[in-house]
């Protein structure tokens, strides 16, 4: 077993359960909560969305708010301008272009407005079951810092965790170093001391 399969090993005993922290009850739902996610935490957005999506949790629901009024709704989030126009326009297409539903399709979903590629592949992960390896910054910073990607950018380290990682794990890696960086490997104070992965990890010993 080289080094790779032993931290994904390690990863995987030490968050078994590890899951979307997002609450939603459709791929739309879904959809809507990552484009909120962006820059903005799960608590905080899941807050919002119980709110948000007792009345408008359809495209053509949501289509019913002007802009102005659903930005009321996401203030919290940040960003809300670009987030509520996003929505809106993403909702349209899904309503005009594709009968209402989410496409069940990796790259008809990246022509969504504000979908981009982390975005469409949570949605194809976790909506669709598809193989997807989303890359936030948890991911970035963890993969990086343990040596399973070295990479500058999501994309450079998303296709590096693909070559790291069997296609049948790329979900669950996606999640296991989500976790691994909420609760171990924070960003500005990362628990070395406690990490049971520290032994294989690149940043710990250049340190």
């Amino acid at each position: 077993m080289d080094k790779r399969q032993e931290i994904l090993c390690e990863l995987a005993a030490l968050y078994p359960d590890a899951r979307p922290a997002l609450k939603y009850r459709s791929p739309y739902e879904l959809l809507v909560a990552v484009i909120l996610s962006a820059q903005c935490t799960d608590e905080r957005v899941n807050k919002v969305t119980e709110v948000l999506f007792k009345e408008y949790s359809t495209p053509a629901a949501m289509l019913k708010l002007t802009q102005e009024e659903l930005e009321k709704y996401i203030y919290s989030c940040g960003f809300y301008r670009n987030k509520a126009a996003h929505i809106l326009s993403a909702s349209r297409d899904i309503v005009e272009k594709f009968g209402g539903e989410v496409p069940n399709d990796f790259d008809k979903l990246r022509t969504l407005a504000g979908v981009g590629q982390k975005t469409a592949n949570v949605v194809w992960s976790v909506a669709f079951g598809g193989d997807a390896i989303a890359v936030d910054t948890h991911v970035f910073r963890v993969s990086n810092r343990l040596g399973l990607a070295c990479a500058d950018t999501p994309i450079k380290v998303e296709n590096q965790l693909k070559q790291a990682i069997p296609q049948e794990d790329w979900s669950k890696a996606h999640h296991w170093l989500i976790y691994h960086g909420r609760r171990v490997c924070h960003s500005q104070r990362p628990d070395c001391a406690n990490c049971t992965l520290k032994d294989y990890c690149k940043h710990y010993n250049e340190k």
